[in-house]
Order: structure tokens, then C-alpha cells, then sequence
């Protein structure tokens, strides 16, 4: 007799993770003095954790600290440390009671959503979009709501888009940098849309992990100081280049504070404490992770100066985060297949659109630029080739 299966484990796949397989695989089987392959297809920063983030890891392990469970929400020290830097980057004052300590922003988001909103709820987004947001939504018995966005709204959402949502939708995601298309937006913008979500009554989800990655055409704010009722959700992954180390946060408002803590105390328990203490000494680390980004920024000039002579001449905005979201639909109607010819072909690992946008993305595809500096550098000379352009 067949056993049931939750409809849970009928949430879609997250396909950049099969591209990661995929590309092992390639490497794996290259000769000793081939070229090799160029990793442009997951947003995991080249850089490594900041040295002084590893050194307190390291100092705190050689004292014997326990390293056992914190509070739920995270050490009081680093929650404080969090907040400060809220009001410091922001101006925005935020109580450390309101700065919750996550297992990354992936363990953030089933946190909030599970808080703000019940199962058959619609949470709109712009489409395209990172695709756990709606794939935790769906796992979770939500319904993801899609907003189609193009280059004329910068692939965000518009005040325009949600006035004319009816009904309106439980909660609203924004993503500003955002994944994958590298825009952002302006302040003004993001003021607008959080005033509307909160005199709407619609919950409003603002993914700001990308902070501290923009180039100057656009600049960052947090709907922190926009919104009471929004929720912020950022992370040490991106711009402090400490992904594996698996520490994130929320900023909450106050109806969610004690909801969330109960559900963090049940998943997770809290965060890993040893990351914790990076996590907080990693602060102090400014002057490596603004070199950090000027590689990054070195390596986005490069492609959007290298990339059009190759073919691919239609990218989005790169105003922040570290991709390039490229319609590609003059080569291809299908970007899986491409990519994976791409692969094959030029030793370029790369994220088919079809990941982030299920109706047109077979159309575009997004390349990461975060990897080591020299690599990134070879990519237009290889696509060249391999396109015979």
C-alpha cells in the first residue's frame, strides 16, 4: 500500500542547485590542462568569511567557550550589534527586543512567513523572482501571487501594479538589490510601496540581504524607516561573504516579535553560536569587505563592458547584488537547454531564467559575478568564441 506524501514535498525544485551538480561533474571530468569551468551560476561570494570574523570564531573555540545554545533570537551582544548598524547605516532606531538571530535568511523566511500569514493566503511578488520565496510559500500551503515585471519597471514592482491587485494579497515580498535581476529601488519608491502596504493592511516582506552591494545608480534604504508593520529580512551571506557560516536576521515589528520567537524556539532552537561570534566580530571588518566589493564592482564593469560584442547585449540594470539577468532570447527559446550547451561548450556555468521566472524565463538567464576576480574577467572572450561572434 502507498504511503501518503505531504503536499509540502510538492514544492518545485530550486534548478540553480542542479546546475551546481552539473558543473562539479564538468570540473570533475576535465583533463589536468584544460581550461576550467567559470562559476557564474550560484551568488556565493569568491571572498571568504573576513579574516577578523574567523579570528573571534577561532579565539573563542581555543578558550574552551561551550559554543551551546543561545537564545533563540541570538546572543544579546550581536542582536545589539545588528540594531546599531541599523541606526548607523539607516538612521533608523531599532529596539535589539525587535532583531532576531536566524539560521541564514533562508531560515528567516519560513520564520515570517509562518508568523504574518495563514496557509491559502496570496503573497504577491514581482516576477522574476529568487524562487524560494515562492516555493517556501507553496510549501507552506501559500500561494504565490506573480507580478510580471520587465525592463520598464526595472523588474520591480510599481504602486501602479498593487493599486490595481483586487483583492489585495495577504503580504507583499520586495527585494531591493534584488535576485536576479541586480535592480533596485529608489528610496521614494520603496516609501511608497510600504506606506501602501501598511494602509492596506498587507504585510510587507523586505529582502534587503543585498545591502552594502550597489554601484552608485541607485540607493539602498530599508523599509525599516518606512514602515512599522514591514519585515526586514538580511543576512552575513552577501556582502559579509559569509555564506556557509549560515547566520542571518530579522528586523520585526512589534505583533510579531514574541509569534516569531515561539516558532524559532520550536524549528531551530538558534542559531549556530560559534557563527554568532563571527558573525558579530565581522562588523568591524569594513575595510576588507569594501575591497571585497570593489572586485565585485571591478568584475561587473568588465562584463557589461565585454558582454554585448559577444552577444549578449540585453541586461537589466545591474544596479546592485553581483548578477546580470540576460535576455538571451535572440539565441534561445529554451535557457535551460542553453545553459547547459553553454556548459558544455564554452566551460561556463550559468542559472537558466527559468528558475527565477516560470513563464518567461526560458528567454533569459542570469549570470553571477561574485567568483574570483580573474575568472570573471574571462567570460566575454569565451562566450565570444563559443557563439562564433
Amino acid at each position: 500500500m502507498a504511503l501518503k506524501v505531504g503536499k509540502g514535498a510538492a514544492a518545485p525544485p530550486f534548478l540553480v542547485m542542479d546546475v551546481i551538480a552539473a558543473a562539479n561533474a564538468r570540473a570533475a571530468a576535465l583533463p589536468p590542462d584544460a581550461p576550467g569551468i567559470l562559476r557564474m551560476e550560484v551568488g556565493q561570494p569568491g571572498t571568504g568569511a573576513p579574516r577578523g570574523a574567523a579570528e573571534a570564531a577561532i579565539r573563542a573555540l581555543g578558550a574552551g567557550a561551550p559554543m551551546g545554545y543561545t537564545e533563540a533570537f541570538g546572543l544579546p551582544s550581536l542582536r545589539a550589534r545588528i540594531a546599531r548598524h541599523c541606526a548607523d547605516r539607516y538612521g533608523v532606531e531599532v529596539p535589539a527586543a525587535r532583531v532576531a538571530v536566524t539560521v541564514g535568511a533562508s531560515g528567516a523566511f519560513p520564520l515570517a512567513f509562518l508568523a504574518a500569514f495563514d496557509a491559502g493566503d496570496r503573497v504577491a511578488m514581482a516576477a522574476p523572482f529568487y524562487p524560494p520565496y515562492a516555493n517556501i510559500l507553496t510549501a507552506l500551503g501559500m500561494v504565490p501571487q506573480l507580478l510580471p515585471c520587465d525592463a520598464a519597471t526595472r523588474f520591480q514592482p510599481t504602486l501602479a501594479m498593487l493599486e490595481r491587485l483586487d483583492p489585495r494579497p495577504a503580504g507583499l515580498i520586495v527585494a531591493s538589490p534584488c535576485n536576479p535581476a541586480g535592480t533596485m529601488l529608489a528610496p521614494a519608491e520603496l516609501r511608497d510601496i510600504a506606506r501602501w502596504c501598511h494602509a492596506n493592511g498587507v504585510r510587507l516582506v523586505s529582502d534587503e540581504i543585498y545591502h552594502g552591494l550597489s554601484y552608485g545608480t541607485v540607493a539602498e534604504a530599508s523599509a525599516a524607516a518606512f514602515s512599522d508593520s514591514a519585515i526586514v529580512v538580511n543576512s552575513f551571506s552577501k556582502y559579509f561573504s559569509m555564506t556557509g557560516w549560515r547566520i542571518g536576521w530579522l528586523v520585526l515589528p512589534d505583533d510579531l516579535v514574541r509569534p516569531v520567537e515561539c516558532l524559532a524556539q520550536n524549528f531551530f532552537i538558534s542559531a549556530p553560536h560559534v557563527a554568532q561570534v563571527a558573525a558579530e566580530a565581522a562588523f568591524d571588518c569594513t575595510e576588507e569587505l569594501e575591497a571585497n566589493k570593489a572586485r565585485y564592482a571591478r568584475s561587473r564593469a568588465a562584463l557589461l563592458a565585454g558582454l554585448p560584442a559577444a552577444g549578449l547585449n540585453r541586461i537589466a540594470q545591474a544596479d546592485g547584488a553581483f548578477y546580470l539577468w540576460c535576455d538571451v532570447g535572440h539565441l534561445t527559446n529554451d535557457s535551460l537547454d542553453f545553459c547547459a550547451r553553454m556548459l558544455d561548450g564554452a566551460g561556463i556555468a550559468a542559472s537558466a531564467g527559468v528558475d527565477f521566472d516560470r513563464d518567461r524565463g526560458a528567454r533569459f538567464l542570469r549570470l553571477s559575478y561574485c567568483g574570483p576576480e580573474a575568472a570573471m574577467a574571462q567570460a566575454p572572450a569565451r562566450l565570444k568564441a563559443w557563439l562564433g561572434r
